[in-house]
C-alpha cells in the first residue's frame, strides 16, 4: 500500500513533465513523417531519371542515333536535375545554434547532449565552414540526394561486376586473347598508375611554385589518383561495337581489359593507401614499406580471388548434389544470394569484394550455370543483366547530379589540365609499348589501327567515380573527386560519342559478323600452352565433378578408380538399369554397373583433343541433351555446325 501511494504521489507531482513528454513525442513523429516523405521524393527523382533515360534510349535506338550512348544521356539528365535542385528548389531546415565550446582532438561520430537531465543523440554529418553556417538551413534537399558512398560499393557495384564476370566466358575469342588481356589488365594498369602518378606529382609541384595549392598533396596521393583513374569502363564503346559487329578480337581485348583492370585498380589503390613508413613523416620513401604494400597487393588479390572461386565452387556443389532444379524459384534465389554474399564476405574479411565477385561470376558461369535448370539459366542471365543496366545508369545519373549537389567541390584549373594530360599519356604508355611486346609473340598481330582504337576507347566510368567518392574527407581527395567527374564526362561524351567516327577514321571494318573458318581453326595455335594444360584438367576432372556436363569420370579416370568414379558421376548420367550409354563428340561411351567402360569410334585417351579446345576457346558453351545427362559441348547458338563429325552426334 505504501509503494502504491508513493507511485501515485510521484505521478501526480509531475503532470507538466508528462505533458512536455507527450508534446515531444508528437513533434518527433511529425518530423519522422516529414523525413519519410522527403526520402520518398528523393528516390522518386532517381526513378524518374531512369524512366526518362530508358524512353530516350528507345528513341535513339529506333532512330539509330549513335553519337550519344545511354550512359552519356543519363549524365546529362543528372546534370539538369542537379541544376534544378541546386538553384531552383529550396527546402528550409529546422536548425538551431548554440554558443557552446568543446575542446576535443577529433570530431565524434555520435554526440550525446544532456539538456535538463535528458540525453539526446546527434549524428555527425560533416564539417561546415564558418561562412556556410547560414546556408545549412537551405541545403536539406542537397544533403538528402547525396548518398552514403557505401551504397555504391555494397548495393550498386556488385551486380555490375558480377554481370561482367558472368558474361565474360561467352565473349567471342576471350580465351584466345587471354595472354594479351592479362598483360593489359595487370602490367598495363600498373604502368598507367605510376605514369599518371609521376606526372601529377610534377603538376602538384608546379602548383606549389605558383601558390595554386590550398592544402597538402603528397606523392602517395598522386599515386592513389593514378590507381583510381586507371580503371577503364568502355561501356559506351562496347555497346557500339556489339551493335556494329566490330572485329571480335578487338572487342574481346577491350572487354577483358576493362573487367580485369577494375579489380587491379581497386587492389592497387588499397595497397597505396596502406603504404605507411615508420617515423614522423608518413610520406617518405622506405623500402620496407614499399615491400609491405606490394605484399599486401598480392595477398589481397590472391585472397579475394580464392574467396570468389571458392564461393562459386560451393554454389556449384550445392546445385550438383541437390535437386534444387526441381524448384526453379528457390534455385534462382540461392544463386542470387550466394553471388551477392561473395562481395560482402570479402569486404567483411578484409579482402576486396570487387575481385571476389568478379571471379565468383566467372566460376558460376563456368560450373554452376551448367547445373541450373533451363528456366533458372534464363532467369539468372536476365536478372543480372537487368540489375547491371539499372545500376550502371543510376550511377551515371548520379554523377551528373553530384556535379551540383556535392558540397565540397574543389576545381583547380592547373590540376584539371594536368589530369587530362596525365590520363591520356598513361593510357598511351599502357597500350603502345605492351602491344609492341605482345606482337612479338602473337601470330595474329594487334594492328596499329586497333591500338589507336584501344587508346581512344579507354573511357573512365563507374569504378573511377565510386573509388573517388568513397573518401572525400581531405583537400586532396576532394580535388581528385571533382577532377574525376570532369574526366568521366569528357571521355563518355567525346570519346564514347566519337566511336563510330573513330572506326571510320581508322578504317576498321564492321558488320563482318564472326571470324571466318580459317581464323577459327587457328584458335588452338593462339592459345597459351599453360591454358591448354588447365583446359585438359578442367575438362576431364573438374567439370565432371562439379557439373552435370563434360565426359563422365568413368571414362576419364583409370579403370581401377571405377567405384569412386561412379560415386562422383552426375546422377543424371546414371540410368535406372545401371548402364550409361551416350555419345560425346564422335565417341560413344558405354559403361556397365561396375564402372568399366568401352569406347567405339575414335579412341579416347582421357584428355581433351585440340579440336575440343579450339571450339571451347572460340565459341563458349552450348548445351546438348543426351540420354540421362546434359553435356556442355563447345559450340554457340549463332554458329553454323562445325564439321561432319559433329553433325553425326547421336542424340
Amino acid at each position: 500500500m505504501s509503494l502504491c501511494l508513493f507511485i501515485t504521489v510521484c505521478r501526480a507531482s509531475s503532470p507538466q513533465e508528462e505533458e512536455d513528454s507527450a508534446m515531444q513525442n508528437i513533434v518527433t513523429e511529425k518530423r519522422a513523417e516529414e523525413s519519410h516523405r522527403q526520402d520518398s521524393a528523393d528516390l522518386l527523382i532517381f526513378i524518374l531519371l531512369l524512366t526518362l533515360t530508358i524512353l530516350t534510349i528507345w528513341l535513339f535506338k529506333h532512330r539509330r542515333f549513335r553519337f550519344l550512348h545511354e550512359t552519356g544521356l543519363a549524365m546529362i539528365y543528372g546534370l539538369i536535375v542537379g541544376v534544378i535542385l541546386r538553384y531552383a528548389v529550396h527546402v528550409p531546415r529546422d536548425v538551431g545554434t548554440a554558443s557552446m565550446g568543446c575542446f576535443v582532438n577529433i570530431s565524434p561520430a555520435t554526440l550525446l547532449v544532456n539538456i535538463s537531465g535528458k540525453f539526446y543523440e546527434y549524428t555527425l554529418k560533416g564539417e561546415i565552414s564558418a561562412n556556410l553556417v547560414n546556408d545549412v538551413q537551405d541545403n536539406e534537399m542537397l544533403r538528402k540526394v547525396t548518398f552514403d558512398p557505401e551504397v555504391f560499393f555494397n548495393i550498386l557495384l556488385p551486380p555490375i561486376i558480377f554481370h561482367a564476370g558472368y558474361s565474360l566466358k561467352r565473349v567471342q575469342h576471350f580465351f584466345r586473347n587471354m595472354g594479351s588481356i592479362l598483360a593489359y589488365a595487370f602490367v598495363g594498369t600498373v604502368i598507367s598508375c605510376f605514369v599518371i602518378g609521376l606526372l601529377m606529382y610534377g603538376c602538384v609541384m608546379l602548383m606549389k611554385q605558383f601558390s595554386q595549392l590550398g592544402g597538402d598533396f603528397f606523392f602517395t596521393d598522386c599515386l592513389f589518383y593514378g590507381a583510381i583513374v586507371s580503371a577503364t569502363d568502355p561501356v559506351t564503346v562496347l555497346a557500339i561495337f556489339h551493335e556494329l559487329q566490330v572485329d571480335a578480337d578487338m572487342y574481346a581485348l577491350l572487354f577483358g581489359e576493362s573487367v580485369l583492370n577494375d579489380a587491379v585498380a581497386v587492389v592497387l589503390s588499397s595497397s597505396i593507401v596502406a603504404y605507411q613508413p615508420q617515423g614522423d613523416n608518413s610520406h617518405t620513401f622506405e623500402v620496407m614499406a614499399l615491400l609491405k604494400s606490394f605484399g599486401m597487393f598480392l595477398g589481397v588479390f590472391s585472397g579475394s580471388f580464392s574467396l570468389g572461386v571458392a564461393t562459386g565452387v560451393v554454389t556449384a556443389l550445392i546445385s550438383f548434389f541437390t535437386k534444387l532444379r526441381d524448384f526453379q524459384l528457390l534455385e534462382t534465389a540461392l544463386f542470387f544470394l550466394m553471388s551477392w554474399s561473395t562481395f560482402l564476405l570479402a569486404e567483411a574479411c578484409g579482402f576486396t569484394g570487387v575481385v571476389a565477385v568478379l571471379f565468383c561470376g566467372i566460376t558460376q558461369a563456368h560450373y554452376t550455370f551448367n547445373n541450373l535448370s533451363p528456366e533458372s539459366q534464363d532467369r539468372t542471365k536476365q536478372l543480372f543483366e537487368l540489375l547491371n543496366f539499372l545500376a550502371e545508369n543510376f550511377i551515371f545519373s548520379y554523377m551528373g547530379l553530384t556535379l551540383f549537389t556535392f558540397q565540397n567541390h574543389i576545381f583547380n584549373p592547373m590540376f584539371i589540365v594536368g589530369a587530362f594530360l596525365a590520363v591520356f599519356v598513361g593510357r598511351a604508355a599502357n597500350i603502345y609499348p605492351l602491344s609492341f611486346l605482345l606482337n612479338l609473340g602473337r601470330r595474329y598481330k594487334i594492328r596499329s589501327n586497333f591500338q589507336h582504337m584501344m587508346m581512344f576507347a579507354g573511357l573512365r566510368g563507374a569504378m573511377t567515380f565510386a573509388l573517388s567518392i568513397r573518401d572525400t574527407a581531405t583537400f586532396a581527395r576532394q580535388m581528385m573527386f571533382s577532377t574525376n567527374l570532369l574526366v568521366v564526362f569528357f571521355t563518355v561524351w567525346v570519346c564514347g560519342g566519337g566511336t563510330t567516327q573513330m572506326l571510320s577514321c581508322q578504317r576498321i571494318r564492321y558488320g563482318m559478323g564472326l571470324a571466318d573458318g580459317s581464323e577459327r581453326r587457328s584458335t588452338k595455335q593462339e592459345s597459351a600452352w599453360l591454358f591448354r594444360i588447365w583446359y585438359n584438367f578442367d575438362h576431364n576432372y573438374l567439370k565432371p565433378i562439379l557439373t552435370h556436363s563434360g565426359p563422365p569420370l568413368t571414362t576419364t579416370l583409370p579403370p581401377c578408380c571405377g567405384p569412386v568414379a561412379r560415386l562422383l558421376t552426375s546422377p543424371q548420367a546414371i540410368e535406372v538399369d545401371g548402364d550409361i550409354n551416350l555419345s560425346y563428340g564422335d565417341i560413344t561411351v558405354s559403361t556397365d554397373a561396375m564402372g568399366a567402360h568401352t569406347n567405339s569410334g575414335r579412341s579416347f585417351s582421357g584428355t581433351a583433343t585440340s579440336d575440343d579446345l579450339d571450339r571451347e576457346l572460340a565459341y563458349g558453351d552450348h548445351e546438348l541433351v543426351m540420354r540421362g545427362t546434359r553435356l556442355v559441348l563447345p559450340m554457340d547458338d549463332s554458329e553454323p555446325p562445325f564439321s561432319d563429325s559433329i553433325r553425326n552426334l547421336r542424340m
